[in-house]
């Protein structure tokens, strides 16, 4: 037995010389903080993890969320710049823009941010120099408010319900209010605070809207279940950006997949934990859009597509 033992010891001992690290690859620390939870920021951060994973990188996660509350997202991203984590996966405006404002010495990937820029926490979109970099998920709210409106042409009155206090969401508002003029169309805006909010707002919306959109609104999307309630109660069209919301009652959505944003959001951290300098690698957009419909909640909401239309569908949601 004692001779089984050495013989294993001494094998373990010629691999350990023969494969540089074998024996001592380091493990990081990186701590992730969110928002708020919801399916669509889970997805990325498993993309994100797929990513070191697939780079060989081998990481410990202190996972945080701040309840979207942004006195825990400062807490946290105090709590990682005191821990000395090796590098911060920051998911949503808010937490990023915590992040960046409280660590300037640890590594900080930012992703599901709208516009990184506006929202201070690079400078531009190219090598921006510090320790940022990340992947912007802004949608093509322009082309997604001209295909819905192919889908209910007769809707001129648009409601959304947004976080006005989510740089995130006002921006992105800005820019929905612009697609919804251009098409001759009135936007009718509901603010909310908290989540909880989220079911009277979209009460307030019927009789006074044709259809209702939501916009890359995080507090708004861990609530998504209190809008889609209310429109197939009340038989209103109801559209999202975020195709893992379709199967949450949308009728439609023209995006991106989560997973897919937080795996180049990845890609860059594993860069950045192989040596590369954050400040050296430009942040990047979400590509690759595809179309997701569901005719059954179309159903539910007093519409009928039209078959060209399904026809562009990349999935249909069952």
């Amino acid at each position: 037995m004692m001779k089984k033992m050495a013989a294993v010891m001494a094998m373990l001992l010629v691999v350990s010389l023969l494969i540089p690290g074998a024996a001592t690859a380091k493990v990081f620390k990186v701590g992730v903080t969110t928002i708020v939870s919801h399916p669509a920021l889970e997805a990325d951060q498993k993309g994100f993890e797929k990513a070191l994973q697939d780079a060989g990188v081998q990481v410990k996660y202190d996972y945080q969320n701040a309840q979207g509350e942004m006195s825990n997202a400062q807490a946290i991203a105090q709590k990682f710049a005191a821990d000395k984590v090796d590098l911060v996966h920051a998911i949503a405006t808010p937490t990023a823009q915590a992040a960046c404002k409280v660590i300037k010495d640890i590594p900080v990937v930012y992703s599901s941010v709208t516009d990184p820029v506006d929202a201070g926490l690079v400078k531009t979109m190219d090598a921006a120099g510090g320790n940022v970099t990340g992947v912007s998920d802004a949608w093509p709210i322009e082309r997604q408010i001209d295909l819905y409106t192919q889908i209910v042409p007769a809707a001129k009155k648009w409601g959304t319900i947004y976080n006005a206090g989510d740089a995130n969401s006002v921006q992105s508002i800005n820019w929905t209010r612009a697609a919804v003029k251009k098409h001759g169309m009135e936007l009718i805006e509901v603010t909310i605070s908290n989540s909880a909010e989220v079911y009277t707002a979209a009460q307030s919306l019927v009789g006074r809207v044709d259809a209702i959109y939501i916009t890359s609104d995080n507090m708004v999307a861990s609530a998504l279940g209190s809008v889609t309630k209310v429109c197939n109660a009340n038989r209103i069209p109801f559209f999202v950006g975020n195709t893992d919301q379709v199967p949450l009652g949308a009728i439609a959505a023209l995006g991106f997949n989560y997973f897919e944003v937080g795996y180049a959001a990845g890609k860059k951290a594993a860069m950045v934990l192989k040596g590369k300098n954050p400040g050296a690698i430009p942040s990047g957009l979400a590509e690759n859009l595809v179309l997701h419909l569901s005719v059954k909640n179309a159903k539910k909401q007093g519409v009928t597509i039209k078959q060209s239309i399904i026809s562009r569908a990349d999935k249909l949601i069952k």
